[in-house]
Formats: C-alpha cells, sequence, structure tokens
C-alpha cells in the first residue's frame, strides 16, 4: 500500500511570529498546537467545527471583519492576531449575553471550579447583569436515573447535540424552537428512555457547564474535591479507559479519558455509570465455602484448597472430559490464556471458553 502523501507545509504569522504548520488545518487547530490560546466554549476536538459560540473571533491582516478561528482554514502567508483591545471587547460582549440568561449560582453548581464559562467570565472580568430582559424559566429535567439536564445553564454550544451525531450516531437529542426559546430537547419533548437513547453519557462529557450532570454524583463532590484515578473498564474485553473520581475513599463518578488509544473518551452505559457495584453492601469480600443450608467465611488457602481437592476428586471419578472453564473478557488477555493453559496441562481437557463467543 502507498504511504499518505505529506501534508504541504505553509508559513504564518500569529501574534508576530513566524510558524510552519500543515496545510488544511484550521487557524484554532494551528494555535493549539503551537501552544497560543483562544477561548472557545463550543469547541470540541472529537468533533466538526460548529462555529456556535464566537468566542474563537481571531483578526487576519487585510480582511475587515473578525472570522472564528475554528471554522477559518489556515492559508499561506496569513498574519493573525488571536489577542486585541477589539476582541477582548467582543469577547466580553458574547460573554454578558451568555451571562444575562444564565443562573450565576456557581456557588451551589455541580460544575463549579470545573466550568468553562466560568473560567472565561472570569478571565475577561465579565459583569453578567450588563443586560436585562427576559431571562429561561424552564424546569430541571431529571426523568431519568442517570441524566439530569438543567436547561436555565445551557449556553446553546451544540457540543452535547453534535456529539450525539457525529460520534454515538444515535441522533438522541436536537436543537429545538427558535430564537430566545431554542434548546436542545428529545423530538417532541419525550423523555430520555431506552427506545431513544443508550445513556453512554457522552452529552455530559460534552457540556462546558452545569447543565448536563451525572445525576448519581449530584451533591457528591465536585471536581477540585476528588481525586481522579485513571483505570480500565472491567465490563468487557474492549478495554476502554476511564478516570474513577474519589472522595474520601469512595467512588462517586466516572469521567473520560480523552487521550485514551481504545476509547477516545467514549464509553457504553455500563462504563460510566455502572459502578455502583463497587460500594454496594452485598458485594463478596471474602471467600465463603458452603455449609449445611448456608455459607461461611473462608481464607483464600482454605477456599483454594478446597477447589483444587474437589477437582482433582471429579478428576479421577469422571475422567478429566468432565470438567471445563467460562474465561472472561474481564480479565487480561494473559489471565484468559492461563486458564486456557490450566485446562489444558492441568485438566487435561479440552472444553475451554469465553463469555464473549457466546
Amino acid at each position: 500500500m502507498a504511504s499518505k502523501a505529506a501534508a504541504k507545509l505553509i508559513k504564518v504569522v500569529i501574534n508576530g511570529k513566524g510558524i510552519d504548520c500543515e496545510e488544511g488545518k484550521t487557524i484554532l487547530e494551528v494555535c493549539r498546537r503551537a501552544g497560543i490560546f483562544v477561548p472557545t466554549l463550543c469547541f470540541d476536538e472529537r468533533l466538526k467545527p460548529y462555529g456556535a459560540c464566537r468566542l474563537c473571533l481571531v483578526e487576519i491582516k487585510g480582511i475587515p471583519r473578525a472570522l472564528s478561528s475554528c471554522t477559518t482554514p489556515i492559508q499561506d502567508g496569513m498574519e493573525i492576531t488571536t489577542e486585541s483591545e477589539n476582541l477582548t471587547g467582543l469577547r466580553k460582549t458574547i460573554l454578558s449575553l451568555i451571562l444575562s440568561n444564565h443562573p450565576n449560582d456557581c456557588m451551589r453548581c455541580e460544575k463549579s471550579g470545573d466550568c468553562a464559562l466560568q473560567d472565561l467570565a472570569y478571565m475577561y472580568d465579565v459583569t453578567p447583569v450588563l443586560y436585562e430582559g427576559e431571562r429561561w424559566d424552564l424546569p430541571v429535567k431529571d426523568n431519568n436515573p442517570f441524566i439530569s439536564f438543567d436547561p436555565k445553564k445551557c449556553i446553546l454550544c451544540g457540543r452535547c447535540v453534535n456529539i450525539c451525531k457525529e460520534v454515538v450516531l444515535k441522533g438522541a437529542i436536537d436543537m429545538t424552537g427558535r430564537g430566545f426559546h431554542a434548546k436542545p430537547d428529545t423530538a417532541f419533548g419525550k423523555p430520555l428512555d431506552k427506545d431513544n437513547c443508550l445513556f453512554c453519557g457522552q452529552c455530559v462529557s460534552a457540556c462546558p457547564t452545569g447543565a448536563l450532570v451525572e445525576k448519581p454524583s449530584i451533591g457528591a463532590g465536585r471536581g477540585q474535591s476528588v481525586k481522579r484515578v485513571k483505570t480500565v473498564c472491567s465490563y468487557c474485553g474492549t478495554g476502554c479507559n476511564f478516570y474513577l473520581n474519589v472522595k474520601h475513599g469512595r467512588v462517586i463518578k466516572v469521567t473520560s479519558d480523552y487521550e485514551s488509544p481504545v476509547n477516545s473518551g467514549s464509553l457504553c452505559i455500563k462504563g460510566r455509570f455502572g459502578y455502583d457495584f463497587i460500594h454496594h453492601k452485598d458485594r463478596l469480600t471474602t471467600p465463603l465455602i458452603r455449609e449445611n443450608d448456608g455459607f461461611r467465611p473462608a481464607s483464600w488457602d482454605e477456599a483454594l484448597d478446597l477447589v483444587a481437592r474437589r477437582f482433582v476428586e471429579l478428576k479421577e471419578k469422571y475422567g478429566p472430559e468432565a470438567l471445563g472453564a467460562f474465561s472472561s473478557s474481564r480479565c487480561t488477555n494473559e489471565e484468559n490464556y492461563l486458564v486456557s493453559k490450566w485446562v489444558r496441562v492441568a485438566l487435561g481437557s479440552n472444553n475451554v471458553d469465553n463469555c464473549a463467543r457466546i
């Protein structure tokens, strides 16, 4: 197979500094790769550029108006400015308009300290009461066990809608209404359920504010108060990576690992919301041995000795073909290999299978 042709290199000037970059990239992509900060609210690296928030406006020499850097392709010889008095004024106006129809209840918001809108409002010293008028007065939608949606905190960035369409390929939600009444919602405002939603939580991971949050973790702890522990999902053999958010020794929620080469931040309903078994009161924490009509706790040595002895007895009585094993996709490849080898070598049987094949 022929190798892919290398992208053509072009030269541009950003904030007075010459930069070599690849043709075909957007201005925002080039700025980010060069370590140049450009504010955004609607941009998500997993999605196609949407150009909704207009905070990423930049000035280009020879063009009389500011352009959105996330949707404008870079061109050879461009002279770009990302910070100026004019751009700061435009960004402050946009943020003021957003905050004029926003609850501004940061002290009680789940995303406080981890909110892109909050960070930018602080950075640009925005006063939220500059514009007055009608404000949204919409009820919180929490009619499913996984996701809570507070439309009053929505900034119409479109990230939740676009990730459901482009990444999940489900299209469970879309922008509904027009003008002041526009908001992301389901068709005819129906509740999210198993018929129209996968409950993968991708919309939650994409939301830059507290409009969409994981319902089971509400009130359990915010971003700055938790320790994030990177791990691998144990529900299947795909090997998706994510972060367990731990507070006081308990897992309170799961968040995406966007750098994972396996899933790039995507998760299914089990991976994102199926962590309640970790601290469940019925979870087994020690081996149990059946005695009479019940079970008694035992040490690992006692339990393993019993299992080994029973395997030997069954093999001697019925032969090796009476024995077999199922391995699990929750285990590593190496562990599944050891199960296979143990059945064939120690038991002398070829009766070995994996649950994922069924």
